[in-house]
């Protein structure tokens, strides 16, 4: 057990984020509580809050990893309960501009659980923890700082209902985990604190989902587990059909407000313009389990926290509260978990620790991540963002790595290595590889 360093710490949203840090934090506060507006014990199925919630989430390999280090035998049961467990780089077939990568080992294990069914085996875990309880259909309404406005001491909450009148929560130390829609920047900055220095890249992504019932009667899975459709600037429409514990599962993408419909023929449409045929023959006589829902993304945000010139003690972001990602590439619980990683190492270096070096590491932390999805959305030329001279070089090489991978074992490895959050993106520019990368291929 390690060292307590606090009383009491306080998680605002109790998500795939709020629950890693509140397994982190429950190792050094006597008490952690979990406040979220919606009811999260024994809800089984996506919730109203989280309004993504209904379609495919990927958990990439370091996710699985920092799963299985905070919830020892976290895979096991799942695989025990018939959620499919594969190896990372034979499980995915990932195509870019319609071709097929190689399929390699990796010793990389991927999970296809599906995001709730996920979050629920993980706030099973954490509420069997003796220090955290739930707070659950309570809102946050603002912060709570000391006279002197240098330290948050808590929150006010309320019901979410309007039963109960706003009272305060005390706290050594309030972890937002609220996600995208965060309101914490407002309210630091109606404390008198600078604005955060926010980075924007504006895809104005539409990803349409549907699931459809098992067996497929044309099935490119097989024992596997999804099949991938990269969208690329000469191939803008992307697709993930993932085989999940009881049924499967088609989102299809498109960027620049490009948008599947929603009415079924047309979703079919759609996806039969993919540059992968095989993921239209799939769905194309399935049976669907509901009609078509879904979801727009206007845009990838990075909070600067680290760039602040004041920022109050006790209080620390974790997950799309820091930082929200393009969901097409899959990183969002995977980098909270890796936040979470970054929140425990913090802790322990004790009490006294300032908020600032937390975010400083967890900057460093997001940067890789940051750097591929950011990086890789510029390269479609509407995309709005900062093309920096790395973006633009990124750019340049990526056709050909993407293109080597097709007839290259070692290219593809290191490729899901570096896609799966496991090996930093540098790993693909080291000279071995890169003469692989640009090696003229003898076969067309």
């Amino acid at each position: 057990m390690s060292e307590r360093i606090g009383d009491r710490a306080v998680v605002l949203g109790g998500s795939i984020a709020g629950l890693f840090a509140a397994r982190v934090l429950a190792d050094h506060y006597h008490r952690v509580t979990i406040v979220d507006r919606d009811v999260l014990l024994g809800t089984d199925g996506p919730r109203r809050a989280v309004p993504q919630g209904r379609h495919i989430h990927g958990l990439l390999a370091r996710g699985q990893q920092i799963l299985e280090e905070l919830f020892p035998g976290f895979t096991k049961e799942l695989a025990a309960a018939g959620v499919p467990v594969r190896d990372f780089g034979t499980s995915l077939g990932w195509h870019f501009a319609g071709r097929p990568i190689r399929k390699v080992d990796t010793d990389l294990v991927c999970v296809s659980a599906g995001r709730w069914r996920l979050e629920s085996e993980m706030r099973d875990r954490v509420a069997l923890l003796p220090e955290v309880t739930f707070l659950e259909g309570t809102d946050v309404v603002r912060l709570r700082g000391t006279p002197s406005g240098d330290r948050i001491r808590g929150v006010q909450v309320q019901a979410h209902d309007g039963s109960q009148e706003a009272r305060w929560l005390d706290a050594d130390l309030v972890v937002d985990a609220t996600g995208r829609g965060t309101r914490v920047p407002r309210w630091l900055r109606e404390m008198g604190f600078p604005q955060v220095e926010e980075e924007q890249v504006k895809v104005d992504l539409t990803y349409t989902s549907c699931d459809f019932a098992a067996p497929l009667p044309a099935d490119p899975i097989g024992d596997g587990i999804a099949v991938i459709a990269v969208a690329t600037p000469g191939s803008p429409r992307g697709a993930t059909l993932a085989r999940l514990p009881d049924r499967y599962s088609l989102s299809l993408n498109g960027l620049l407000g490009d948008k599947a419909p929603t009415d079924y023929s047309g979703f079919l449409e759609y996806a039969r313009t993919l540059p992968v045929p095989s993921v239209h023959a799939a769905v194309r006589d399935a049976e669907p389990l509901g009609t078509p829902v879904a979801f727009h993304f206007p845009a990838s945000v990075r909070r600067r926290y680290e760039r602040m010139s004041r920022l109050p003690e006790g209080l620390l972001a974790l997950g799309d509260a820091a930082c929200v990602f393009n969901p097409i590439y899959a990183q969002g619980m995977t980098v909270a978990g890796i936040g979470a990683i970054v929140l425990r190492d913090h802790l322990r270096r004790g009490p006294g620790a300032p908020s600032r070096a937390y975010f400083r590491d967890l900057a460093a932390a997001i940067d890789a991540p940051w750097d591929m999805s950011a990086g890789g959305d510029l390269g479609f030329p509407g995309v709005r963002g900062r093309r920096t001279l790395k973006v633009r070089m990124g750019n340049t090489i990526m056709p050909r790595l993407q293109a080597a991978a097709t007839r290259d074992a070692e290219v593809s490895r290191a490729f899901m290595r570096v896609a799966g959050l496991v090996d930093p993106p540098a790993a693909l520019m080291n000279l071995p590889l890169m003469s692989r990368v640009l090696r003229p291929s003898r076969h067309r």
